[in-house]
């Protein structure tokens, strides 16, 4: 039998491709709220990065995420994302 392919993403902060079920989704949804999404199903725009705050301040530094979601992002959704990341980590 053949092996099935294992989805592929890459992170914003390291710029590393991983298994997808490596990485954390952060997503902004259609009215422009922002939410770190562990099981990778809600709906709207998303960002793959690592699980480490290492990656997330690479992020913040290169601006990457306001980029990825082509909006400036207010430092109180920085903070917040922070704080979900910290969680999961």
């Amino acid at each position: 039998m053949a092996e099935k392919k294992t989805p592929m993403r890459k992170c914003i902060g390291c710029n590393e491709m991983k298994d997808k079920r490596e990485l954390i989704r952060i997503v902004r949804n259609s009215e422009g709220v922002m939410n770190v999404d562990p099981s990778g199903k809600l709906s709207g725009r998303g960002a793959y990065i690592c699980k480490c705050t290492d990656c997330f301040d690479a992020a913040v530094k290169a601006k990457r995420l306001e980029r990825a979601f082509k909006t400036r992002i207010p430092d109180e959704i920085y903070t917040s994302l922070r704080e979900a990341l910290s969680e999961n980590c």
